[in-house]
């Protein structure tokens, strides 16, 4: 059996200037931006209570926060969450964005790491 759980939350901000953004967070979540950083659509900032991810990401539907579910099987987990309810929605790279019965979006993303 998978194993599955809540990884992080990514703030998805409709924004030209994804720093500000990045940086209005980090000072209204007391979290320091982490240095470097591979997707230049993502700003990661330091780990959050309990240790949980939490991502800028810089995108073009309207700004809101989305949760990330981790798995050690993506499809797996894909097939719980529908037979919960939850609709598919699209691949992106390696994770599925999915939509909850009561219209939340959430994405499904491989594990990394512990």
């Amino acid at each position: 059996m998978h194993k599955s759980g809540l990884v992080g939350f990514i703030i998805d901000c409709n924004t030209e200037d994804l720093d500000a953004a990045a940086q209005f967070w980090s000072e209204a979540l007391r979290l320091p931006l982490e240095e470097g950083g591979g997707d230049p659509g993502y700003r990661k900032l330091a780990k959050g209570p309990g240790g949980l991810n939490i991502e800028v990401q810089q995108v073009d539907h309207p700004s809101r926060v989305h949760l990330d579910i981790e798995s050690t099987d993506v499809e797996a987990e894909v097939q719980r969450l529908e037979r919960l309810g939850a609709k598919p929605v699209s691949q992106v790279r390696d994770w599925v964005v999915m939509e909850a019965p009561t219209g939340q979006r959430f994405c499904v993303v491989p594990a990394r790491g512990d």
